[in-house]
């Protein structure tokens, strides 16, 4: 008896060694020499702190994310593409799309597909591509890059 009671108190022991941990679909870790932060995405918020200045959500994450990876090369422009992942049609969405052009890039650097962007939500048909990883960039007339998007196509 004694022996299964110390058997049973070791594995339970190590039980509440183990620390908590989260898989993820997204998250990222930033260091500098004062400090680090890192989060998750898709998550519960649970605590928000502010000093006024700045806002620190403790614990879990929001879910608002909705796009993989974003090259923010000219922050006045605003643009979203949606939905990511997608499966058939790709939006555009921008706050002005005159002279606004846009590339639907391949994993390889292939421009598969560009054009004029022609209202403030344009539709690109996705349909016909292969699973996998593409880039959606955005440029001015001067050819002056404003985003680029991360994109996932799935079946």
């Amino acid at each position: 008896m004694v022996k299964h009671t110390i058997a049973l108190c070791s594995v339970l022991g190590s039980f509440a060694v183990m620390g908590q941990s989260v898989v993820s679909s997204q998250g990222e870790t930033y260091e500098t020499t004062t400090g680090s932060i890192s989060f998750t995405v898709g998550e519960v918020v649970i605590d928000t702190g502010t000093d006024g200045t700045n806002d620190l959500t403790q614990g879990f994450h929001q879910t608002n994310w909705n796009f993989l990876e974003l090259e923010d090369s000219d922050v006045s422009f605003e643009a979203n593409v949606y939905p990511n992942p997608t499966s058939d049609i790709l939006n555009i969405e921008v706050g002005q799309f005159d002279e606004v052009q846009f590339a639907l890039i391949d994993a390889s650097g292939r421009i598969i597909q560009k054009g004029n962007l022609t209202d403030f939500i344009t539709q690109i048909d996705v349909k016909q591509l292969e699973p996998g990883s593409y880039h959606v960039q955005l440029s001015d007339a001067q050819n002056n890059q404003l985003k680029n998007f991360k994109l996932l196509k799935q079946n």
